[in-house]
């Protein structure tokens, strides 16, 4: 039995219970089934009810409207006992044309590999140069395209932890669709995040090889909001379920 236990809540008002209720078993199935056995962790999920509130002992996943509206949630980033909280804002998706259950299956397997979102993996690219690679298991192939489909419940490809090996050979698995041909490749629509230790500050590569600075305001809630935000900023949440 896995000892992390992900309780997954909906408080937006554009998804019924049910509908993300029916999103748990294919989400269950991709972590214990495809993530685990490449990554090493596994992770129960439970729903809990609009109305119940989440377990206080476990991480929590919920689902939101938009990451700026929702009062419940504003700039909170962990659970009110300190623990990873995820966020899914269904409202934005939707309204952009994006799957909810890809963006839920993102925030889960990422939420896994890098609870606190605060690993990274050093690149030295010489002497006296290098990059910190964000620990990000699905931005690099993150567009819908390369998803995959697990009993009609759509869901994010991503990577394995080859993918941040630069000295891994070609032959080797990269992501879980099979599309990335070699470590540190991005798939179109996807990107990572680096921080450059000559320059500083953390800045997104693109498959293009554009480097752009993070000058745009992040989604608030988003993991790349929390990334560059210090940790004595982080605040925890008081979700109300009712």
């Amino acid at each position: 039995m896995p000892n992390i236990k992900i309780a997954i809540f909906n408080l937006s008002t554009v998804l019924t219970d049910e509908q993300v209720r029916q999103a748990v078993p294919a989400l269950q199935t991709q972590i214990t089934r495809d993530f685990a056995p490449v990554w090493g962790i596994d992770g129960e999920l439970v729903f809990v009810p609009h109305g119940s509130p989440p377990p206080r002992t476990m991480w929590w996943l919920g689902v939101f409207d938009d990451s700026d509206v929702a009062g419940a949630l504003g700039y909170h980033d962990l659970t009110p006992q300190g623990r990873p909280l995820g966020k899914v804002f269904a409202a934005t998706d939707l309204r952009t044309g994006h799957s909810w259950t890809v963006t839920m299956s993102h925030e889960l397997l990422e939420m896994l590999a890098d609870p606190d979102v605060n690993l990274t993996v050093f690149v030295q690219n010489s002497a006296s140069t290098g990059r910190l690679y964000a620990y990000e298991s699905c931005d690099a192939c993150e567009a819908e395209e390369f998803a995959y489909r697990i009993d009609g419940t759509l869901v994010s490809d991503f990577v394995h932890p080859s993918w941040f090996q630069e000295h891994a050979r070609t032959g080797t698995r990269f992501d879980h669709a099979g599309k990335i041909k070699a470590p540190l490749q991005l798939l179109p629509g996807g990107y990572i995040g680096v921080f450059d230790l000559v320059c500083g500050g953390w800045t997104q590569l693109h498959p293009a090889g554009a480097q752009l600075a993070y000058t745009d305001r992040p989604r608030v809630g988003s993991r790349r909001e929390r990334r560059r935000t210090p940790r004595d900023q982080w605040q925890l949440s008081a979700v109300e379920t009712a």
